[in-house]
């Protein structure tokens, strides 16, 4: 049996979705997920029985939840403000780790699946996407902009924060980002009338 409870399993979530951001999904052993959250890998398969996809479904889930939080948060002041909250989170993940960590969800969404599979965190990341732009596409249609365009918007700003984040790690460079943050902005303010 699990000692910790809710504390422990949290705790594995949060450092399946850390392990996934730095490594992929391919690349990481449940027992690297275990060690790296400081759990017992028997805990680790007594709140995941199924296994390393249940675990990472949790953690894309997780990570997903969280950036939402955030936008839902800053979408109340409007596209604009949401656009910058997206972009200060994940200039912060990229700095504070010293370019090491991604986004768990692209981490997940990029990898090979078996063939014939649609792996349930695979699943997940496509639903995480779904409710970034959903929540981007609602703020701008909020706003002003003609709904096909605030749909389309919507995926453009969440394409191109995850390739950007990812252009960053490569290049070790926070350059692409605030590349990419100066005509998102732009684009939204022509698409609210701002």
């Amino acid at each position: 049996m699990a000692n910790g409870g809710p504390q422990v399993r949290q705790r594995i979530v949060t450092g399946a979705a850390d392990m996934i951001s730095r490594r992929g999904l391919n690349a990481t052993s449940i027992r690297e997920m275990a060690k790296h959250a400081e759990a017992p890998l028997g805990s680790t398969y007594h709140y995941f029985p199924e296994g390393k996809q249940q675990l990472a479904t949790e953690a894309v889930r997780y990570a997903g939840e969280g950036i939402a939080r955030v936008l839902r948060k800053e979408l109340r002041a409007g596209p604009a403000a949401g656009l910058r909250a997206f972009l200060a989170l994940w200039r912060g993940i990229v700095i504070d780790t010293g370019f090491r960590a991604g986004c768990p969800v692209l981490a997940v969404s990029i990898e090979e699946p078996p063939p014939g599979e649609t792996p349930p965190a695979l699943v997940a990341a496509a639903e995480v996407f779904d409710d970034w732009e959903d929540l981007l596409a609602a703020s701008l249609r909020e706003h002003g902009a003609p709904p096909g365009q605030a749909e389309q918007l919507a995926t453009l700003v969440v394409a191109a924060v995850e390739g950007t984040v990812a252009m960053c790690r490569a290049k070790r460079s926070i350059q692409p980002l605030d590349r990419t943050a100066e005509q998102l902005q732009a684009l939204i303010a022509g698409a609210v009338g701002s």
